[in-house]
């Protein structure tokens, strides 16, 4: 594996009376996109505002390219970037007269600024609309104007909290490209989502965080595999819904999830055949007009994560 860029060790952050992060660890990689999850209150903007130098932690330390965040702030904040949740481009400039605003603010000089930005503005898919108002761009045009105010400096680490927020599915999938195209050209990215499809299409490695600690990492086949396949089961008549819950639970340990009028659903692990489940079936007289053994989605990994830890 790379030596990682981004390292926090026992991180902790309270506001208050409330504990945001509870002794939180964290290693990324470089050059890969490391997704963080978790529920609303987990830790996780806590955590990035704390990497990028805006929020001092109460305890614990973390570096950036090898630098502190508290001692070194300077420096680290020369090598990253950060997009939040919503863009933060001037509606009013065009979007070739933001990014050079935007490399004046960074103290680029003028010439490099013009350069880099009309750079950027190719590279991104962004040169035919460079002279329109932003006022005028969609929600994803937008984003992918806000990501590259963030590039100008040629950052190292790039932070996108929720970069996807709002948009439709054009939109995402023009931010996805970009985000493709930064780590192809070695930039480390944390991705902060809720959108468990997003970690799943981008991150090389996920960390989930719940009650301000990571309680899970790896890539998302990892994680997958992690929590056993999902037994699918639709039955040829509704009224079979009680014995082959019975079946189900006796198989898997834990009661299956209603899907549908006609349709079941349990994780279960590993040593299963089909074969066997079927039989199982039959001897409760139970049709099943569908049978199947799948991996499940990452959105039924983080639920049943997030809910073992709840109960723990």
């Amino acid at each position: 594996m790379p030596d990682p860029i981004v390292v926090a060790e026992g991180l902790h952050k309270a506001f208050g009376g409330t504990r945001a992060l509870r002794g939180l660890d964290l290693s990324v990689p470089r050059g890969t996109v490391c997704g963080l999850l978790g529920p609303n209150g987990a830790g996780k903007t806590t955590a990035v505002r704390i990497l990028a130098t805006l929020s001092d932690p109460d305890a614990g330390r973390a570096a950036v390219a090898g630098y502190d965040v508290v001692r070194d702030a300077r420096k680290v904040r020369e090598r990253i970037g950060l997009a939040g949740q919503y863009a933060a481009v001037d509606e009013k400039l065009t979007g070739r007269a933001n990014l050079r605003m935007f490399g004046r603010l960074h103290h680029l000089p003028r010439r490099e600024a013009r350069t880099r930005a009309d750079e950027l503005l190719d590279r991104f898919g962004l040169a035919d609309a460079a002279d329109r108002r932003v006022a005028g761009y969609s929600g994803g045009m937008r984003r992918r104007l806000d990501l590259i105010t963030c590039l100008l400096r040629r950052p190292k680490v790039l932070f996108l909290d929720e970069p996807t927020t709002g948009l439709d599915p054009r939109g995402r999938a023009e931010i996805w490209g970009a985000v493709r195209a930064l780590v192809g050209d070695g930039t480390t990215v944390l991705l902060t989502t809720q959108y468990l499809d997003e970690a799943d299409q981008l991150a090389d490695d996920i960390a989930v965080i719940d009650r301000g600690r990571v309680i899970a990492r790896g890539t998302p086949d990892e994680l997958k595999a992690a929590i056993g396949d999902r037994l699918d089961v639709v039955l040829e008549d509704p009224s079979g819904l009680r014995p082959a819950a019975v079946v189900l639970h006796g198989l898997a340990g834990t009661d299956p999830a209603m899907t549908g009028r006609d349709r079941l659903s349990v994780p279960l692990p590993g040593g299963h055949r089909l074969a066997d489940i079927v039989r199982e079936l039959d001897r409760a007289g139970v049709a099943a007009a569908d049978i199947r053994l799948r991996r499940p989605t990452l959105d039924e990994v983080f639920l049943r994560l997030t809910a073992q830890k709840e109960s723990a």
